[in-house]
């Protein structure tokens, strides 16, 4: 971690496990057709804060006005991440990593992760019971970055996962104060007009840190009774480089069981992780997590070319989930600046956002290197949107 560069505030240059796709988990969630969670326990309570107008949010113009303007409600005044999921109410559920809050909030100054509710009238913040982080942290201080979201649909509720990536402080007191352990899943049950509540959270596998593996979830998509997760990885002395990306499938209802899981070697899929053919390489790269999706038959890995150090966002295109992947586009710059301060980071496209044939709506979070001045304006610390063409 000593190797990555020092100004990168709070990036997920090296958190690398779960990432920012937009349908993981899969159709399932791992939860039962009868809609139990298997053990979730108590449903924990949770409410809403004030509902803030924005119906007057009718473009990406629009919403980068809102977001850039607002002040915001004191239970959340600066997030990243932002990955969104749309419910069958016509809302919007977006979910937010590392969370400021305004000091006249009575709870937590800052949380691992945060969630918004977005109708077509009103944005308002989740609060469980406690008033801490909507994913808890665990006994020991680990939290969670959420990183991708998902919805099945059930009569009168919504049953939303929610992949997240384990973190813990290292103690340093640096900008690196940080490790990131490997993956989580949270399940969400979200009546129809209510509001979130957890019913299960689950870590995957044992406390580890190590880049140069494939992380497995960087994005993960869904199609034809499949479950495609992709991972991405990088030699530690590739600091500088971008990430290379991999694919498995596995059953949606198996997704938990890793042993089921199926690796596209170049030519056929099968049982063997370390198989795994590169399907775009670390050298103009991708970032660590990214989104993949199909749309129209085509599919689309939408992310920031060379991670967090590069310049593009970049759209690649291929004929099927295990590619051939090749890059089709550059369409926005959205390079960090060390002179300024301002980073920009971690792209997600929203394809249920603001829908129009043809493009995408694209967020990336953006932050600035002094912290001092993030705390005095947290309108800084919020991602800003993009409309792409996608590549015909």
């Amino acid at each position: 971690m000593g190797s990555e560069p020092g100004w990168a505030w709070r990036l997920r240059v090296a958190a690398v496990v779960l990432p920012v796709g937009m349908l993981l988990v899969g159709t399932a969630l791992l939860v039962p057709q009868d809609g139990t969670t298997g053990g979730g326990g108590d449903v924990p309570g949770a409410t809403r804060t004030r509902c803030v107008d924005v119906s007057t949010v009718r473009s990406v113009a629009d919403l980068n006005r809102f977001v850039t303007r607002l002040r915001g409600d004191p239970a959340f005044t600066g997030g990243d991440v932002g990955a969104s999921v749309a419910l069958q109410d016509d809302r919007q559920l977006f979910f937010f990593g590392d969370t400021l809050r305004d000091p006249s909030f009575a709870g937590p100054q800052f949380v691992r992760n945060s969630a918004l509710l977005v109708s077509p009238t009103c944005v308002s913040v989740v609060l469980p019971a406690d008033d801490g982080a909507v994913v808890p942290d665990r006994d020991d201080g680990v939290g969670y970055w959420p990183m991708s979201v998902a919805r099945v649909e059930r009569p009168g509720y919504d049953l939303v996962g929610v992949a997240l990536q384990r973190v813990r402080s290292t103690g340093g007191g640096g900008v690196f104060d940080f490790e990131v352990l490997g993956p989580a899943l949270a399940v969400f049950l979200v009546p129809r007009g209510g509001v979130p509540q957890l019913v299960a959270q689950q870590d995957l596998g044992p406390d580890r840190v190590d880049v140069a593996a494939p992380m497995w979830g960087a994005a993960t998509a869904v199609d034809g009774g499949w479950v495609y997760v992709y991972g991405t990885a990088r030699a530690p002395q590739q600091a500088y480089s971008g990430f290379s990306l991999r694919v498995a499938r596995v059953r949606p209802d198996q997704l938990l069981h890793t042993d089921r899981w199926q690796y596209w070697d170049g030519a056929a899929w099968q049982s063997d992780p370390d198989a795994a053919a590169v399907l775009i390489g670390a050298q103009g790269g991708v970032s660590q997590t990214l989104s993949v999706f199909e749309q129209r038959g085509r599919w689309f890995a939408i992310s920031k070319q060379n991670d967090v150090l590069g310049r593009d966002l970049a759209i690649w295109t291929a004929p099927g989930p295990s590619g051939p992947f090749r890059l089709a586009a550059q369409p926005v710059a959205i390079p960090s600046d060390a002179a300024t301060g301002t980073l920009r980071y971690l792209p997600l496209a929203h394809p249920d956002l603001l829908p129009r044939p043809g493009t995408v709506v694209v967020s990336y979070s953006q932050n600035d290197t002094d912290f001092g001045d993030v705390l005095d304006d947290p309108r800084l610390y919020r991602p800003r949107f993009v409309r792409v063409a996608l590549p015909r």
